[in-house]
């Protein structure tokens, strides 16, 4: 296949990129730009197939940006006895680490052993032994169990009462919106077209199979309609797969039920926690607790939810239960409302099961084959996206090679495809080069080196020395606009840099000479009403004291 030359992720070609997208005959189209798609075009474009993948809001602006931020295995997932999951996923952990170092952080994960608890002491101790097994945990990283005095002085604030021990375990933290656009942009550099903001209205089907062959597009940003040619769509869209089924008229037998989860942010000082920490709650479940410094960041909730998709609200409730919950095991911090900086929701599209609670349901991901050929991927979790990808790629390639479409097989390729450029990390030293050749603060290039590891030195070129910080956003911007795909202010200050969650005293210095960027640089910027939209998102993330 010849592959597509332009970089479909350069808004200013955004134009060039949708004229493309229309007059090419694709192998694949893939609906949804969170995690799950990007990783199927990563996955069918390496292989050679010429894929295009569309996304109605931004890349990862659904469930792929409002999880837990955790590359994890699962610890819970052996209460439910989901073995192989957990083998699995603790795996995937180990080729994204290596793949995404920059954005694939180790995390030691505390969890105390509390009387009458999800685990006890025994419990636990056998359990990470499993865990550390079954996700195949090299033996310097494996866990360790603590006494009730070691458990206090590395954690004095815990609760005391009914403490017994710990066990201190790895996991990995990441930023997720981040990891999805670089999966993204590891598939448009195999030669896929990726565009975001542009939703799928309607598919297209030949009239005498009934077989689909396209799709119906709108730019939601210009207004602008356009039809796609493809001979194969997968349906990867999360929370919103069934509304596609039904656009296709195959919503029948299993379906979604849509579950929400809640996180709130504090900063560090009210929650001075040295480690990530799992621990029970009131209720019978468990939840996390996790620093980010200057920040911690607490959920999650995980409540039926019936609302808009779209816009899935943190409401005074969810936050009262947080705190609440939070309070009990860290009864020292007494975290109130006012401490709270910012929040998210995000809704997790699982498979229904008849009896079981939002938190019984199973991660497991499942396809679903309509008579047109849709092909859904559902279910499944941000750690496996990898393999669920590789999973949905083989059965379009057998399907493929049936039908004399494709040649020779091609096997997935996915797990030595690194996410990022070369090098991926910046090292100390130059870290400390580039913050003395631009008189910056050593945090200010760390904070760019945490969003765009090794490709740092590309995002400030250019800038004078002497900037300021707000110089050193939009440099941010400037990059993200020409790399990354981005378009609206809700782009780049939640997906791209997650200021709105970790850096809101960062935006309100900025945010005008943001907007006017866009505007000056995107002509269909003004046309689209994104400032709005990303003033509904800063106002939203802090205030649900006010409703319920």
């Amino acid at each position: 296949m010849e592959k597509p030359r332009l970089n479909s992720l350069d808004s200013r070609l955004r134009p060039q990129a949708l004229d493309i997208l229309q007059q090419e005959n694709w192998d694949l189209l893939v609906i949804g730009g969170g995690i799950t798609g990007a990783g199927i075009a990563l996955d069918a474009a390496s292989r050679g197939l010429k894929t295009a993948l569309v996304e109605m809001d931004d890349y990862a602006s659904g469930t792929s940006s409002r999880s837990t931020k955790l590359i994890h295995g699962g610890l819970r997932y052996l209460k439910q006895f989901e073995f192989r999951l957990v083998a699995e996923v603790g795996k995937e952990r180990a080729i994204l680490h290596r793949n995404a170092p920059h954005i694939v952080l180790p995390e030691k994960m505390l969890l105390p052993v509390v009387k009458g608890g999800t685990f006890g002491r025994l419990g636990v101790a056998l359990g990470l032994w499993i865990y550390d097994r079954l996700a195949g945990v090299k033996q310097s990283e494996r866990r360790r169990m603590l006494n009730l005095d070691a458990t206090k002085a590395i954690e004095p604030l815990l609760r005391p009462k009914g403490l017994r021990a710990s066990g201190l375990y790895s996991e990995y933290r990441t930023d997720d919106g981040r990891l999805t656009i670089e999966v993204i942009k590891a598939a448009v550099r195999h030669g896929a077209i990726c565009l975001n903001h542009l939703k799928v209205e309607a598919f297209k089907n030949a009239g005498d199979t009934g077989k689909i062959i396209g799709a119906e597009l709108k730019d939601e940003l210009s207004g602008l309609k356009y039809t796609l040619k493809a001979a194969h769509v997968i349906n990867a869209t999360g929370p919103w797969v069934d509304g596609l089924r039904q656009f296709d008229g195959s919503l029948q037998g299993k379906h979604i039920r849509h579950t929400k989860g809640v996180h709130i942010v504090v900063p560090h000082q009210r929650l001075p926690i040295a480690h990530s920490i799992y621990f029970d709650i009131p209720d019978g479940r468990m939840m996390f607790a996790i620093p980010r410094k200057p920040w911690t960041y607490l959920g999650t909730t995980d409540t039926d939810f019936n609302g808009e998709l779209q816009n899935p609200r943190v409401t005074k409730a969810d936050v009262d239960y947080l705190l609440a919950a939070t309070n009990a095991f860290f009864p020292a911090a007494g975290l109130l409302a006012e401490d709270i900086r910012s929040s998210w929701a995000g809704i997790r599209p699982l498979i229904h099961e008849e009896g079981k609670s939002p938190s019984q349901l199973s991660r497991k991901d499942e396809i679903f084959v309509s008579k047109s050929g849709l092909m859904t991927i559902a279910g499944g979790k941000l750690t496996g996206y990898r393999k669920m990808a590789e999973k949905i790629v083989d059965m379009l390639v057998s399907q493929m090679l049936e039908s004399g479409k494709l040649k020779a097989n091609v096997k997935c390729r996915t797990a030595d495809i690194a996410l990022g450029e070369p090098g991926l990390i910046l090292s100390d030293a130059d870290a400390k080069a580039l913050a003395g050749r631009y008189g910056l603060d050593l945090r200010e290039i760390e904070w760019l080196a945490g969003l765009f590891g090794a490709a740092t030195p590309k995002v400030l070129e250019g800038m004078a020395a002497g900037s300021s910080k707000e110089d050193l956003v939009l440099q941010a911007l400037e990059y993200t606009i020409a790399q990354e795909g981005v378009c609206t202010l809700s782009d780049f200050f939640i997906r791209r840099t997650a200021l709105l969650y970790f850096g809101r005293a960062w935006i309100e210095p900025v945010k005008v000479r943001v907007q006017d960027y866009l505007q000056q640089n995107l002509p269909f910027f003004s046309g689209s009403d994104p400032k709005q939209a990303f003033e509904n998102a800063f106002r939203e993330a802090i205030d649900f004291p006010q409703r319920d």
